[in-house]
């Protein structure tokens, strides 16, 4: 926006700016934010619904507390773009998701007024009751406040924290915002909860004077049966007219539901809430994605939104070329589903994420979103599993480390045979740091009785996934990237299952051998092609079975290389090539073996390729590091 249309933004470089203004300026204010955020985000595409939910919300913490003095703590950072643009980042906003510019989530480096980072749900409570503890240690004085979409509460993770800061009496205040929303439309029990609290709003203020009266007249009268008598009443009376008894059992003061989107009423809650002590929680309405100009009523296409025309909301034309592995892979489950009757599919509020949507409305009733609770996902497929039920479970790799226990626990010291999906896998791209699927590889070869596996296209994705069908020993995934597949996919019926536990040779050569996990195939073959019109003659060969490996034919490559290169793209620590490489040092400790892969840190958000490029998993950076090999092995040319 260009100077003089936004007079009131353009005066805003802190929460402290926000303070000064008069209460009637502030919904001016929310409109500006939210027309500045349709337009930055139709540039740089992100996740737009949730912070379109939240403009009047941070509008109105910025008023009402002390940010950075008071903890303002947001549950993911899916809500949080108008915090950025509020807390001194709008002149920066252009860089939202680009490479060297500001991440798509809250991060502590970025600002001071960033408390804690976190891409995934369910962690603020949890967070700010340690903020508030730790206040309280240290005698300081400030405000902590949580920020909770409606959609953490399908986590687990908040309701331990409310357990424990409700029971504490510490000063920390809880606002829920409820949109009825997460990435999906929230599922379950808590849902219909928050729902029934929306259709039958009671106010607080009836609540709160029964309760003063009470404890006027137990004052007067005196005598501790009157007392006691005094209390019963009280929980009588809110039984009968508080919406918001889950809370108050778990020893939070409720107040709501109010309107999400009325600054004026939110002030003035906000104003009463800060003046009480002990454990409170503010339950706000909001409507996801306020004020975007989608062109159809699927509310979950502006949840993450890639470039888009900021007027009408259409997005912008893509090139076209393969389809996405998340595509495939959903159309392949939608298709064996008809084979196989007895094949569920898994999500964890993630239905367009992983591609399940398809098999959702092809065989509605064999599919199951539990909302965002991947380690009741893990043991509700291992429930499913000892009846005799083929649970596919489809989870982003980030996301699935939240389920590890289950997995270890439930699926595989049972032997169950749940098959995990794992979208996202390696490099993630613009989502960065906390979306990135480097683990997997490593954190599952660590488990008894898995089965891990890596396709190298979409035909062998679906004939992994006939495999992990035929496969009833245990469980066993299949990973794949964010990103377009190498090519079309044939149907389901056409491809036959890969034999269990077997590796493809993809080139013969000598010497060196080229070991690649699943979408490193592409590379590794195209560093073989620059590598042999230099004189070099590498093997290559598709890992595509991780673990068991296969012996039979890793025996003849040590036999017939002397250098043995992996190539994955996932962490190098503990990966694939650090479990080849300890067999290789019992079976051919002669033979070398080097493991090329994602180093050892974290990694800022950037387009995959060039994510990808920075850390040498390309034809080019493999190549040269063979060349680099080759001559220190002092291997010849053909």
């Amino acid at each position: 926006m260009g100077k003089g249309t936004v007079p009131l933004l353009e005066s805003i470089h802190g929460p402290e700016d926000v303070r000064r203004l008069r209460r009637d300026q502030l919904p001016a204010l929310a409109d500006e934010v939210r027309q500045r955020l349709i337009e930055v985000v139709s540039q740089t595409g992100g996740h737009i619904g949730a912070g379109l939910g939240v403009v009047e919300l941070t509008v109105t913490l910025c008023h009402s507390f002390e940010s950075p003095r008071d903890r303002i703590v947001w549950d993911v950072g899916h809500q949080g773009y108008p915090w950025k643009i509020l807390t001194g980042r709008n002149d920066r906003l252009p860089t939202l998701r680009q490479p060297g510019g500001l991440s798509g989530f809250l991060r502590r480096s970025e600002s001071g007024h960033d408390q804690f980072g976190a891409g995934h749900a369910g962690t603020a409570l949890s967070a700010a009751f340690g903020m508030a503890a730790a206040r309280d240690l240290k005698g300081e004085d400030y405000k902590v406040v949580a920020v909770v979409g409606d959609g953490a509460l399908t986590c687990g993770l908040p309701y331990e924290a409310m357990n424990n800061a409700g029971h504490s009496g510490r000063d920390i205040i809880m606002v829920l915002n409820d949109n009825g929303m997460s990435i999906a439309p929230n599922v379950g029990a808590i849902n219909r909860y928050l729902g029934s609290i929306i259709a039958s709003p009671v106010t607080v203020r009836i609540r709160e004077k029964v309760k003063h009266l009470i404890e006027a007249a137990s004052h007067v009268v005196g005598g501790q049966k009157l007392v006691d008598f005094a209390k019963t009443v009280e929980e009588s009376i809110k039984n009968l007219w508080s919406p918001g008894m889950l809370f108050e059992e778990l020893g939070f003061r409720y107040f709501g539901p109010i309107d999400g989107h009325d600054i004026d009423q939110m002030v003035q809650t906000f104003a009463l809430v800060k003046t009480l002590k002990g454990p409170r929680v503010v339950h706000v309405i909001t409507e996801k994605g306020k004020g975007f100009p989608l062109p159809e009523p699927d509310l979950e296409k502006y949840h993450a939104r890639a470039p888009y025309d900021p007027v009408t909301g259409q997005l912008k034309p893509a090139n076209p070329g393969p389809p996405q592995w998340t595509k495939i892979f959903g159309e392949a489950l939608t298709q064996l589903a008809a084979e196989y009757p007895d094949v569920v599919a898994i999500t964890a509020a993630m239905p367009s994420g992983t591609g399940t949507s398809a098999f959702q409305k092809k065989w509605p009733d064999r599919f199951f979103d539990v909302g965002i609770a991947e380690a009741h996902a893990t043991t509700f497929a291992a429930g499913l599993a000892t009846q005799g039920v083929r649970p596919v479970v489809a989870i982003y790799s980030t996301f699935l480390q939240r389920a590890y226990d289950s997995i270890v626990h439930d699926v595989a010291i049972q032997q169950l045979p749940v098959i995990f999906c794992l979208d996202r896998a390696g490099m993630v791209g613009e989502d960065g740091q906390t979306h990135m699927g480097l683990y997997d590889i490593a954190y599952l070869l660590a488990v008894p009785n898995f089965t891990v596996t890596a396709p190298r296209d979409g035909a062998e994705l679906i004939g992994l996934l006939r495999c992990a069908l035929a496969h009833a020993d245990g469980p066993f995934s299949l990973r794949y990237p964010r990103d377009k597949a190498p090519g079309e996919a044939p149907p389901a019926a056409e491809v036959a299952p890969v034999p269990y536990g077997t590796w493809e040779v993809l080139r013969r050569g000598r010497e060196c051998a080229l070991l690649a996990v699943g979408v490193m195939c592409q590379p590794a073959l195209a560093a073989a092609a620059e590598l042999v019109a230099e004189g070099l003659d590498p093997s290559v060969v598709n890992c595509r079975f991780l673990k068991p490996m296969d012996r039979a034919l890793l025996d003849a490559l040590v036999r017939e290389h002397r250098l043995l290169v992996t190539i994955e793209d996932g962490t190098v620590v503990n990966g694939f090539g650090a479990a080849l490489a300890a067999v290789v040092q019992t079976t051919a400790p002669e033979v070398r073996v080097v493991t090329l892969g994602v180093p050892d840190r974290t990694y800022e958000h950037a387009p995959r390729a060039q994510q990808l490029a920075e850390v040498g998993l390309t034809g080019p950076g493999i190549a040269a590091r063979i060349r680099a090999l080759a001559a220190e092995e002092s291997l010849t040319p053909s």
